[in-house]
């Protein structure tokens, strides 16, 4: 009787959205709930042993996203883009596999990728909503976006961004190519997007907090590029809260998914749509 070829090892990618506020970020941590350590385990059940995923960056705790990458490899014959569907029997509410999809052997989730994008959301109204909290920063000050856009804009490039790297960090430099950074309103919302190769420990929320002081008047514009440049990390003492922070997308030169499946799936017409109720009425806590 011959016997069964052995089965090759399958490497599979998803494309993963979480709500941040039930985790303490990606990694899995020890006694602490994870989406790495959630989606593992879901792993596990289906095919009755630990399996490791490799993600494209680390989530911090509270931080939210709407298309994470990550590979495991398998044996088996479930085929690849009936992971998505497999998974999400077995995950909690708060984490959905958006697509699966088989990638080379040699593609790795984060070592393959050529960006992250994060985008950080301000509300500025005078009112509490309810269905933005989960999601946003409420900051009721008057904040000019166009001030934060003219000092953001020079740090596009190869820089040195120690002011902004938390101390606790594995990193051994702080060293970032930054590829974009944008700011816009969309009425009573700020939205800040900052692209870049990879991103230190605590960059986005500490940058961000520095920014609401630019905005806001209470530190100059010069002063901003002057604690950058010189890497004052002393001088940076406040963080962005974790909830208005996305990560957006990972981007890749060889990805099996459609656009409409990684691209922009934190909706900004969901963000338009509420505005307006705002304006009407219709919305409101």
């Amino acid at each position: 009787m011959l016997e069964a070829l052995p089965t090759p090892n399958q490497r599979v990618a998803l494309v993963i959205q979480y709500l941040g506020t039930s985790f303490h970020g990606w990694q899995r941590q020890p006694q602490k709930p994870t989406v790495q350590e959630e989606i593992e385990n879901a792993i596990a059940t289906v095919v009755g042993h630990r399996v490791t995923l490799y993600g494209a960056g680390r989530t911090d705790s509270g931080v939210h996203a709407a298309a994470q990458v990550a590979h495991f490899d398998i044996k088996g014959k479930i085929p690849p883009r009936r992971w998505s569907f497999i998974l999400n029997r077995h995950l909690p509410k708060s984490i959905l596999i958006h697509a699966s999809a088989r990638v080379d052997n040699n593609w790795h989730a984060r070592f393959s990728a050529s960006y992250r994008r994060y985008r950080y959301t301000l509300y500025t109204g005078a009112r509490a909503n309810l269905f933005l909290q989960p999601f946003s920063w409420h900051y009721y000050k008057p904040i000019d976006e166009n001030l934060i856009q003219k000092v953001i804009t020079p740090l596009v490039g190869y820089h040195n961004l120690a002011a902004f790297h938390r101390s606790n960090s594995g990193r051994k430099h702080s060293w970032v190519e930054v590829q974009a950074a944008e700011c816009r309103r969309r009425g009573s919302l700020i939205q800040i997007e900052i692209q870049a190769n990879g991103f230190l420990y605590g960059m986005v929320r500490l940058l961000v907090g520095m920014l609401v002081q630019v905005g806001t008047g209470k530190i100059s514009s010069e002063r901003f590029t002057k604690i950058w440049q010189s890497q004052l990390r002393e001088e940076v003492r406040y963080a962005a809260p974790a909830q208005g922070l996305c990560l957006l997308r990972v981007g890749y030169q060889n990805f099996p998914f459609p656009q409409h499946v990684w691209y922009d799936n934190q909706p900004p017409y969901f963000f338009d749509k509420l505005n307006k109720e705002m304006k009407s009425g219709e919305v409101t806590a």
